[in-house]
């Protein structure tokens, strides 16, 4: 399926050097930033509470926001998700401090903020057990209402955090090392060492604008980098098959010329791809709430990122490297053939 045709191939090539020095620029100022300020990790790697409540009207965030800041627990994070009434916090590693007072401190907080007070009262489950739940009452005896609820609560130590960041690097390195592998063994070590070079240009640009901004690293972005991993990699895989096959069928072009072509007629098959790819992906960013906000923010830049890196960085690095037909094409497909036939090497 294609949308168009092109009849002259772009000559990608003969701007290779000026896109790979806006690369390399582009991927000093997010080394920069991850140096100089660092990401913004969750509480699933630095360890914390998160607090869930739902209000009985629509929450008021700011209020909220103040109410707990000043229990001076440190820096804070609160937002709504889901509906306008569900609001999350988060609060930060406190040392010596149980997750249950913590809970019970914030929730009593919240509950007095809206003229209520906090009471225990027992309740039976579906399964028949009896337990005590901490409900916010408001109101006088003839009209009592409940203003808010717990609705979660849950605590990450530190050392869970840490075990989590660890397993994240080590997947990000297994990916990385497969990768290379697959492309080595299937096309030969130039093309993979473009790629690897271009699919982390990707994975480092996309941890600089997290640094710069300085929104939140949760494990949902980790899976969106490494999604990326592979979503760029599918790109460059597409893109070195077609230079191999233009190795193949065009023995009077130079290795530049190869590349623009195979370039050129993947065009059509990208822009349905990413085009579809982002489709989706904005349907997440602009309707899936905070829970998916940053995960299909990470995503969107790496697909934007990846589309230029498969053709302006591992494409551009291959011809750099010295990529050749001999390298792909094998002796004994030379046999034999008429060197002034245009379609000598052809495979059927």
């Amino acid at each position: 399926m294609e949308f168009f045709r092109l009849r002259r191939d772009i000559p990608f090539m003969r701007h290779a050097l000026v896109f790979n020095i806006i690369s390399f620029a582009t991927f000093a100022l997010a080394v920069f930033f991850l140096l100089t300020r660092g990401l913004h990790l969750s509480i699933e790697f630095t360890g914390g509470t998160v607090i869930e409540t739902e209000y009985a009207q629509s929450a008021d965030i700011a209020k909220v926001r103040t109410t707990v800041e000043a229990m001076n627990f440190g820096e804070v994070q609160v937002q709504k998700f889901g509906t306008s009434r569900d609001v999350l916090i988060r609060l930060p590693l406190r040392e010596g401090v149980k997750q249950n007072e913590v809970v019970g401190r914030v929730f009593a907080q919240l509950c007095a903020a809206e003229g209520g007070l906090v009471k225990p009262v027992q309740i039976t489950t579906d399964k028949g057990e009896s337990i005590s739940r901490q409900v916010c009452e408001a109101g006088s005896n003839g009209s009592i209402t409940e203003p808010l609820k717990l609705t979660r609560s849950e605590f990450v130590g530190p050392q869970v955090g840490k075990e989590l960041a660890e397993d994240g690097l080590k997947a990000l390195a297994f990916v990385v090392v497969g990768i290379m592998i697959y492309l080595a063994i299937r096309f030969e070590w130039k093309f993979a060492v473009a790629a690897i070079i271009a699919n982390l240009h990707d994975v480092i640009i996309i941890l600089g604008f997290f640094a710069f901004f300085q929104w939140e690293f949760s494990l949902a972005v980790l899976a969106a980098v490494l999604a990326v991993l592979g979503y760029s990699v599918n790109e460059s895989v597409v893109i070195f098959d077609r230079i191999r096959e233009a190795f193949r069928k065009f023995r009077k072009m130079s290795t530049p010329e190869v590349i623009d072509h195979a370039i050129t007629s993947t065009m059509s098959r990208t822009i349905i791809t990413h085009g579809s790819t982002q489709m989706m992906v904005l349907s997440m960013l602009l309707f899936g709430g905070p829970t998916l906000h940053y995960f299909a923010v990470a995503l969107t830049i790496g697909i934007c990122f990846g589309i230029y890196s498969s053709v302006f960085v591992a494409a551009a690095i291959a011809m750099w490297l010295g990529v050749r037909r001999e390298d792909l094409v094998s002796a004994g497909a030379k046999k034999d053939q008429d060197p002034n036939d245009p379609n000598a090497g052809a495979v059927v």
